[in-house]
């Protein structure tokens, strides 16, 4: 990787970087990074936030700038009131107002449908594995994208380039909500048996739809084909 260390200072790019996560010391990492990215061509101006209610006021703001990239954690203290519940939530929010902005998420997650659901449904500029990520991992991705490419780390190249293209897998919460539907258990009543909010259900029962195509949208049709697959 190579930097252009030439630009005058009175040509600074100015980049305006959002970053959240639950973390403030992770914060300060990439923080650190990124004003370490080609200072004698990029000027960041970087806002953070520390959960989904955070981040959406922030956004919500019309004095905030029009971001060029976020950083996002996927795995965050959820906004429930307006249906933010994670960093897949807040990017689907930030391409909707920002759609010139370039996200990179960072996750925890190793779960084979989990990332292919995030790329298939989010579809990121960056993905990266917690696990994977040191401090030069950070701005290797952050150079590709502010290069307009892409970069998935290790692990998530790994999980897709060894996977069936047909696999389907689902977590223990779909089964559940799977098992409850199949006993005829009312979407309104399952938050008793499943330690998951009632939006957080309603959110997966359409995620659920839309990995297995149920055109129709009816939960019959759902658990036919959940069936037929031997998903639960």
């Amino acid at each position: 990787m190579t930097f252009d260390l030439t630009a005058p200072l009175s040509q600074l790019i100015t980049r305006n970087i959002l970053i959240v996560d639950d973390h403030p010391f992770i914060i300060e990492g990439y923080k650190n990074a990124i004003t370490r990215y080609n200072p004698k061509q990029y000027e960041f101006h970087i806002a953070q936030a520390y959960d989904c209610r955070s981040a959406y006021d922030l956004l919500e703001d019309e004095s905030t700038p029009k971001f060029d990239v976020a950083f996002l954690d996927i795995s965050m203290p959820a906004y429930e009131e307006k249906e933010i519940f994670s960093g897949e939530d807040l990017a689907k929010l930030i391409l909707k107002k920002m759609p010139d902005c370039k996200v990179i998420l960072l996750t925890m997650y190793t779960e084979l449908l989990k990332i292919k659901t995030i790329i298939r449904t989010i579809n990121p500029n960056g993905l990266i594995i917690k696990n994977d990520l040191t401090f030069d991992e950070l701005l290797l991705a952050f150079d590709k994208v502010m290069k307009n490419g892409k970069y998935y780390s290790q692990s998530v190249v790994k999980m897709v380039n060894q996977s069936p293209h047909n696999s389907i897998e689902i977590d223990q919460f779909d089964k559940q909500i799977l098992f409850h539907l199949s006993k005829g258990t009312r979407t309104e009543d399952m938050s008793q048996y499943i330690p998951i909010s009632l939006a957080a259900i309603e959110k997966r029962k359409v995620n659920l739809k839309e990995l297995l195509k149920i055109r129709s949208g009816s939960d019959e049709e759902l658990l036919k084909e959940a069936k037929s697959k031997g998903l639960f």
